[in-house]
């Protein structure tokens, strides 16, 4: 009958909903753990930048504004260690921040021309970090993956990679 067939079509509406819904959530994971493996990526590059300058991490800016900057960054300073240059984008960069910028992470400037064998960090009033696991050494430049609410990828100097809060204003 005509009301049976109805109700049939709104189960199939309804699944074909619950399906797409789940499918897009699907693909949100799957970005934001790209965006984890470039950093992963970016981190072995980094180590074979460290081994070859004798276990010294290199100078570089936080970021630059364009990529008209000649400036030492992510991804001028490894490009050679990283053989995709892809991995210097997140894919769920809604702003294009790569294009523009040459990368979508941040450098952490705390690092430069620190020696990994003695690395230590003060962040703020805290005591030295010296825990490789704790300090980090570039992230998302902003919070980039919706899935993931108020998270950004972050790389730490041990070379894991997890997602990390972020500060959110009120």
């Amino acid at each position: 009958t005509l009301i049976e067939l109805l109700v049939a079509i709104a189960i199939i509406a309804l699944l074909a909903a619950l399906g797409t819904a789940g499918w897009q959530r699907s693909q949100r994971y799957a970005r934001a753990t790209t965006c984890m493996q470039n950093l992963r990526q970016i981190g072995a590059g980094l180590a074979r930048n460290v081994a070859e300058n004798d276990g010294t991490f290199p100078t570089m800016m936080m970021a630059r504004a364009s990529m008209a900057e000649d400036v030492p960054v992510i991804d001028t300073v490894l490009r050679p260690y990283v053989p995709d240059a892809r991995v210097f984008a997140c894919p769920d960069d809604p702003k294009h921040l790569a294009k523009l910028t040459g990368t979508s992470y941040l450098w952490n400037t705390k690092l430069n021309g620190q020696r990994l064998a003695a690395l230590s960090i003060s962040y703020l009033a805290m005591d030295p970090i010296s825990d490789l696991s704790r300090i980090m050494v570039m992230g998302d430049k902003e919070g980039f993956h919706p899935n993931l609410e108020n998270k950004l990828n972050v790389l730490y100097a041990d070379g894991h990679a997890s997602q990390e809060l972020t500060f959110v204003s009120t």
